[in-house]
């Protein structure tokens, strides 16, 4: 893709409000859409809020400097969640952004611009963060591939944090080898791909006991179909893993807001803001006792992949709701916070889905990315492709910048 026909997708696909600013970049190469939380030289970095002074960043993040050394070019920031605390991505700031299979429905969060972008084909790949599912989320709703490396990865510095302990950084992309590849611009992480995978059948893959109870009858229809004759393991309890967690984010995202929602809370949505209140509720006590939990969650997840290769799960219970519609925020974030607490790697991958799209999380070893990814390239080839968004021909009208020398 060139930057000419990345701009050309954005400008048809404007109504899904999947970028807040535009670079005026020039240059081939890889074209990357960068998610607004990251520092890019010569871009405001907004957060998805309204608090942040206008003054464009005076250098890149690190991130983005190993991206551009790798060749990458970067087409523009990402539309998010509100300092990617929530997990629809519709913004009270820059807008809602649009889910390209159904434009009245949410693209998921926070990363939703990211995963927009990709699955609109506006870019090669887009980066996104992940705390508490803000890669995997967004990736099962808009059908593409998002992979969230294993914790610390990927170096933060010019990020905007949520939770530190947490705080992931990962890509979108339109298949298993792109991500892979995008995974290795980003990192220093190499050899991703392997020189001849193995087929599923030489794999040791094996799916969550239980773990499906309850996702809708979209979601149902699709996960009986993909994991049909593949084994059941026991992961720890997931919702232990995912209140661990919870309480870790709350308080950490409260510690790094604190000043402003004291000072602004105006400036603020009201589910993020209200998220912040809980967290400044919370006692030190609290917090310790979860990251205690948090360690020996890690270790008995490791211990329940003894022997398997990876382990599949759902992402979300649900499809994509409406844009505004009511949801409960477990039926987004269930399934993938335990991951969160553990650190461990985690592909999602898009299935065949008799309706919305749906995409399964592949769970791998702490560390181990390259045999994460063996897996997923051998479940993308047992599963089949990915859908086809339907795209608007619409003109574009988001600021842009241009790098300075």
């Amino acid at each position: 893709m060139t930057l000419a026909e990345a701009r050309a997708a954005i400008a048809a696909g404007a109504d899904l409000n999947a970028f807040i600013s535009l670079s005026r970049e020039s240059g081939t190469g890889t074209v990357v859409a960068i998610k607004d939380l990251v520092d890019v030289r010569g871009a405001v970095t907004t957060g998805g809020g309204a608090i942040l002074k206008g003054e464009p960043a005076a250098a890149d993040a690190q991130v983005v400097r190993r991206i551009r050394e790798a060749g990458g070019v970067v087409v523009g920031k990402t539309n998010l969640h509100e300092w990617a605390y929530g997990v629809t991505s519709n913004n009270p700031h820059h807008g809602a952004v649009r889910n390209p299979h159904d434009r009245e429905r949410v693209s998921g969060g926070s990363s939703g611009g990211s995963a927009v972008a990709v699955a609109a084909g506006m870019c090669d790949w887009a980066l996104g963060s992940d705390t508490g599912g803000s890669i995997r989320i967004p990736a099962a709703l808009c059908g593409v591939v998002g992979f969230k490396p294993t914790v610390g990865t990927v170096d933060l510095e010019g990020v905007i944090p949520l939770s530190r302990t947490l705080d992931t950084l990962g890509p979108l992309a339109p298949d298993v080898r792109s991500a892979a590849l995008a995974m290795e611009q980003m990192s220093e992480l190499r050899g991703l791909l392997p020189d001849r995978g193995r087929p599923l059948a030489e794999l040791r893959v094996a799916v969550a006991r239980g773990w499906a109870d309850g996702v809708d009858a979209t979601t149902r229809t699709a996960w009986d179909a993909a994991t049909r004759g593949l084994p059941e393991i026991d992961l720890p309890d997931r919702l232990a893993m995912g209140a661990a967690g919870l309480t870790i984010l709350l308080v950490e995202a409260a510690a790094h807001h604190r000043r402003w929602v004291e000072e602004m809370p105006d400036r603020y949505g009201a589910d993020v803001l209200e998220l912040l209140r809980a967290g400044l509720r919370l006692e030190r006590h609290e917090y310790s006792m979860a990251l205690y939990e948090q360690s020996r969650l890690r270790e008995r997840a490791e211990q329940a992949l003894a022997g398997w290769d990876a382990v599949v799960c759902p992402t979300t219970r649900i499809v994509a709701p409406p844009i505004g519609a009511g949801y409960e925020r477990a039926d987004l974030t269930g399934h993938t916070r335990p991951f969160n607490t553990t650190g461990q790697p985690v592909i999602v991958l898009p299935v065949p889905s008799p309706g919305l799209p749906v995409g399964l999380q592949v769970v791998g070893h702490f560390g181990e990315e390259e045999r994460l990814v063996e897996v997923a390239l051998a479940l993308e080839a047992a599963w089949g492709g990915r859908p086809d968004p339907t795209q608007a021909d619409l003109p574009s009208g988001m600021p842009g910048w241009t790098m300075p020398p």
